[in-house]
């Protein structure tokens, strides 16, 4: 990094969409990640899942915020709207087919013992659609906030352009080469 950043790098997205991925590409590029390391890399995740605990704890602890800038931290964007107003943000928001989500959300569940609820697959397909439509829509509206979609194909598909994309997006200064070394392609295991 040329520069520091003034701004908090949000990594967000659906459960299951390349999220732990980009937080793992921001970090070879040159941003710290805000993470805990308390939940260890497993076979749906085998290079970590990148998550810090007081995120879930948005709602009633937002302390911890103002000394992420500069850092990227992974957060559910159901919690996004938690985040302290006053502060600049830059969201990269992970897009990936809902069809994938939800299959590697199943065969996640499936894995820990837990019923997927294929039954249940269209209306959880639809429900993430309107949730990620209204979720765009609100960030668009956030003076604080500026969003950059990544799409999960496109990574996997071109990453180098992606993340040259990226980087600009960020401000520039990333390393793209090392950004574009962490993807792996057979990792990407549940397709359309």
């Amino acid at each position: 990094m040329d520069k520091p950043m003034d701004f908090v790098t949000i990594v967000s997205g659906l459960p299951r969409s390349g999220t732990s991925m980009m937080m793992r590409i921001l970090e070879a590029g040159g941003i710290a990640p805000v993470q805990d390391k308390q939940r260890t890399a497993n076979e749906d995740n085998p290079r970590g899942y990148y998550e810090y605990e007081r995120v879930k704890a948005l709602p009633t602890d937002k302390s911890w915020v103002p000394d992420a800038r500069g850092s990227a931290v992974k957060i559910i964007y159901k919690l996004v709207y938690e985040l302290p107003q006053g502060i600049p943000y830059r969201v990269l928001f992970m897009q990936r087919e809902i069809a994938e989500v939800v299959r590697s959300q199943e065969k996640m569940l499936e894995r820990e013992g837990l019923d997927p609820g294929r039954d249940q697959r269209d209306i959880i397909a639809d429900l993430f659609q309107s949730e990620i439509m209204a979720f765009r829509n609100w960030v668009a509206a956030q003076p604080d906030m500026k969003m950059h979609v990544v799409d999960y194909a496109s990574v996997i598909a071109s990453p180098e352009e992606q993340m040259a994309q990226i980087s600009a997006f960020l401000g520039g200064g990333l390393d793209i080469a090392a950004m574009t070394a962490v993807v792996e392609p057979d990792l990407y295991r549940n397709r359309a």
